[in-house]
């Protein structure tokens, strides 16, 4: 899920396509209905993994793609045919990625690398300290020193480019979502109930954030509108989906189950 910056609306990555939600309509695009995974948008559309649509020649699994027109076309970035990538992030200005690689490929070991010339060259990454299944890792828009993971032992945070990490909540809350703003990072975690938490990376002050009635259910994904800090979206492990306008004051339902409403 994510604001591209082409300024059409939030984009939900499925296993069926991109849909979009815009001034309260719901849009789809007309081709290429692949199965998204590892979707991040950026200011000129979006990098994803995953797998090719039924209808397409393109090899399976995607590898890393990218589209600079809304999700009409993409291009391949790097390995194409060999790798399912979930557990990845791109900055939004930078286009810099950080993922973990599942399995070894024909360039890289299994582990977590980084490229800072879109996807050209690769480089490995530590992850000291970083512990747990990894669910969701973000990449700061424009300062890629700044890494965050959510684990099933937490979330973690980076300065140094993902080299160490260190622990930002407390040892009985499971980490389910990260999210980056220019000056803060939106998290999503559950101890006894689902939280949304707002980190400021200065200081490291925490901010728990008003958000709608989650009953067994935790936040999945996390999107702040790059162009109205006001704005910000999430969805649910239940297939629920919420936008508040007003920095988290109030929330509007978008999706009920997975479906639109």
């Amino acid at each position: 899920m994510g604001y591209p910056g082409n300024g059409d609306g939030l984009y939900f990555a499925s296993h069926i396509g991109l849909k979009i939600y815009q001034e309260g309509k719901w849009f789809e695009t007309a081709d290429n209905f692949h199965d998204y995974m590892g979707f991040n948008a950026i200011d000129e559309g979006f990098y994803t993994s995953g797998h090719p649509s039924a209808a397409s020649d393109l090899p399976n699994p995607l590898g890393i793609q990218r589209s600079l027109d809304g999700g009409e076309s993409i291009e391949e970035i790097a390995f194409q045919g060999e790798t399912d990538f979930h557990a990845m992030a791109v900055g939004y200005n930078t286009h810099d990625i950080f993922l973990l690689n599942p399995a070894k490929n024909s360039l890289l070991e299994a582990g977590f690398y980084k490229s800072n010339d879109e996807g050209e060259s690769w480089e490995p990454v530590k992850a000291s300290g970083l512990e747990g299944e990894v669910s969701a890792l973000a990449l700061h828009p424009t300062d890629s020193n700044f890494v965050a993971a959510a684990t099933s032992a937490g979330v973690y945070f980076s300065r140094d480019a993902g080299e160490n990490f260190e622990a930002i909540t407390a040892e009985s809350e499971t980490g389910t979502a990260v999210h980056f703003a220019e000056d803060h990072l939106y998290f999503g975690s559950f101890g006894k109930t689902s939280a949304l938490m707002k980190y400021t990376i200065e200081n490291e002050e925490q901010e728990m954030l008003n958000i709608p009635d989650l009953p067994e259910d935790a936040i999945a994904f996390i999107a702040q509108n790059p162009n109205d800090e006001m704005e910000l979206a999430i969805y649910t492990l239940q297939g629920q989906a919420y936008r508040s306008e007003n920095g988290t004051q109030s929330w509007n339902s978008l999706l009920e189950n997975g479906n639109t409403i």
